[in-house]
């Protein structure tokens, strides 16, 4: 059995997209970054090993100092807005939302302007002004009024919805089952890419949206390093995978004229 046997409905669809001649593209974002560490060094070599572009989600109110100089020898690394301390802020009965209808948008974006600033200043070119809300979820009120807070991206989970006035670009698979907190297994992370590339394939999804990888390197335990190394070698041995070019990720994502969701 081949060591990444579990993948088979992932390879299938990549099949698919290198017989119609076209390139199946991916992107990688990790959350909840503050720190260096031993997992975050992991996380960097693993990336470097398959030469893969990475997106970290940090958390402005908890950013250290020892993060911006971890990442300064590292050239494919770029670095997001998610959230402003990544605290629940949801009303009773409601999902986990830091961003939710609890807040008054003008105390919101200030919080929201203060992040993107620290967050420019410790990273500077490194820095895109895309906001990953925690728990991927932000009340729907707040979303067309994020460009007052200086923000010019979103990016949550699931097939997007393009947009006029931000660029959006979604995460797709997540290495985690958040209901055992363990690896989801090769089999699902494999089913949920496979479902977004053939809805991509089929024109039932955006085309141009590349397909997302979410990781969060904090909680991360051997499975879940060994599951995510598989997947990377899979799609750096595909000839039909590729990473979507970093620089034009964001700015690429905005549809003219594609009405607000």
């Amino acid at each position: 059995m081949a060591a990444d046997d579990g993948f088979m409905a992932l390879r299938s669809e990549l099949d698919r997209w290198q017989e119609a001649g076209r390139a199946a593209t991916f992107w990688w974002r990790d959350d909840d970054a503050v720190a260096d560490s031993a997992a975050l060094q992991q996380l960097l070599d693993l990336a470097d090993a398959h030469a893969v572009p990475l997106w970290l989600a940090v958390i402005p109110a908890a950013l250290e100092d020892s993060l911006p100089a971890a990442l300064a020898a590292r050239r494919a690394v770029g670095v997001l807005q998610h959230g402003i301390a990544h605290l629940d802020h949801a009303l009773p009965g409601e999902r986990k939302c830091e961003l939710g209808a609890a807040w008054q948008w003008d105390a919101l974006r200030t919080a929201l302007q203060d992040g993107r600033e620290r967050l420019a200043a410790a990273f500077g070119q490194r820095f895109q002004a895309v906001l990953v809300p925690p728990w991927n979820r932000l009340h729907a009120d707040w979303i067309p009024r994020l460009p007052e807070a200086g923000l010019v991206g979103l990016s949550t989970l699931g097939q997007r919805q393009a947009r006029a006035d931000l660029a959006v670009v979604n995460v797709h698979a997540d290495l985690i089952d958040w209901r055992s907190r363990q690896y989801a297994g090769d089999a699902a992370v494999a089913a949920a890419l496979a479902s977004h590339l053939a809805a991509r394939r089929r024109g039932e999804a955006d085309a141009d949206e590349p397909s997302g990888i979410m990781s969060h390197h904090r909680v991360h335990d051997a499975a879940i390093w060994d599951g995510a190394a598989r997947l990377l070698a899979l799609l750096a041995a595909h000839p039909a995978a590729a990473w979507h070019d970093p620089a034009t990720l964001w700015h690429a994502a905005v549809a003219e004229g594609a009405p607000p969701c």
